[in-house]
């Protein structure tokens, strides 16, 4: 698989990497601990050498299991990992005190069995505490060998050039896809200006845009879908139309909606790098194959217009989880 470099600092990665949350948070039973080292390790086998977890993502459990199947190659990879919540629990709040990340850090160079964390995410900013200590606290564990490189999740574009003065942001990772293209409004223009690297979480619209999910599917009691806005039965209907016009698209082009989705983020910037999740080999491997997917001038062209046509309706988060987001 082609690489990517991820902000000034030189940190390369596949074109692609994998979201591992969803192995064990989010949305439903968490997969068994042995298949999920085996997706892991199929991904590294297929060219992926970017994975991203967080504490939170469990707790615990998913770097514990992202540690187990890099250990083979831990060398050859590049883990991102964030910090930010009380306890690793989203529901106990915000925590982003510099004494707290440093015991986030050094917690999960234990769970992840390695030296480093390559790249370490805020997890979600805290209104509580300065930016400018958050960056100075992962600059020290950089300089410290602790940590490789600093990044943002969900931050605004103010917070971003604040921490950039303070500790050049290789990353930024946030919500972007066919379905929620609001980081192109004021976002993505700051990261050009930057040479700041994005990672697009949910490029495939929490599993909407591969038309697997229509307005008749029920989720497991434990997945998260069932508290956003976005994914009520009504709003799942009346969003159908970008489904339909993805699969028009996808079909022209002889491949899966999928991988019309995650080409299409590929092809807006160079220093773009989605990170889609999955528990099944099948569909690993059709999100991978979204990198030989070349969407021409004409393509894309083709994407807006049919997108200009169709409104999006629905929060992509609850209202309490929206106020998280930093504008």
């Amino acid at each position: 698989m082609q690489t990517r470099t991820l902000g000034q600092g030189g940190l390369q990665v596949s074109a692609i990497g994998l979201g591992c949350m969803g192995l064990s948070y989010g949305y439903g039973p968490a997969t068994d601990a042995a298949d999920g080292i085996r997706l892991i390790r199929a991904a590294f086998e297929r060219g992926v050498t970017f994975f991203d977890s967080a504490e939170a993502y469990g707790p615990f459990v998913n770097e514990e299991l992202l540690g187990e199947a890099v250990a083979p190659f831990r060398d050859r990879v590049v883990l991102a990992t964030k910090f930010g919540f009380v306890d690793g629990v989203v529901s106990k709040g915000l925590d982003s005190r510099p004494a707290h990340i440093r015991a986030v850090a050094e917690a999960a160079l234990k769970r992840l069995k390695t030296d480093r964390i390559d790249l370490f995410y805020q997890h979600r900013v805290d209104p509580n505490v300065p930016i400018e200590d958050v960056a100075g606290t992962v600059r020290d564990l950089i300089a410290e060998g602790k940590v490789g490189h600093f990044g943002l999740s969900e931050a605004g574009a103010q917070t971003i050039r604040r921490a950039h003065a303070v500790q050049p942001v290789a990353a930024l990772q946030s919500e972007y896809s066919l379905w929620w293209r609001e980081p192109e409004q004021t976002v993505l223009p700051v990261l050009d200006e930057l040479g700041i690297g994005f990672v697009p979480f949910s490029p495939l619209g929490r599993g909407f845009l591969t038309g697997a999910i229509d307005a008749h599917t029920t989720f497991d009691k434990s997945d998260f879908r069932n508290v956003v806005p976005r994914f009520s039965e009504e709003n799942r209907q009346a969003n159908a139309g970008l489904v339909a016009v993805l699969g028009q698209l996808a079909q022209a082009k002889g491949v899966s909606r999928a991988q019309i989705a995650i080409a299409w983020l590929l092809a807006q910037q160079p220093w773009i790098v989605p990170i889609p999740g999955t528990t099944k080999l099948h569909r690993l491997e059709e999100n991978i194959g979204a990198a030989a997917v070349a969407l021409s001038a004409d393509d894309l062209d083709a994407i807006e217009q049919a997108l200009q046509t169709i409104a999006i309706v629905g929060d992509r988060y609850p209202a309490h989880l929206q106020q998280r987001v930093d504008r």
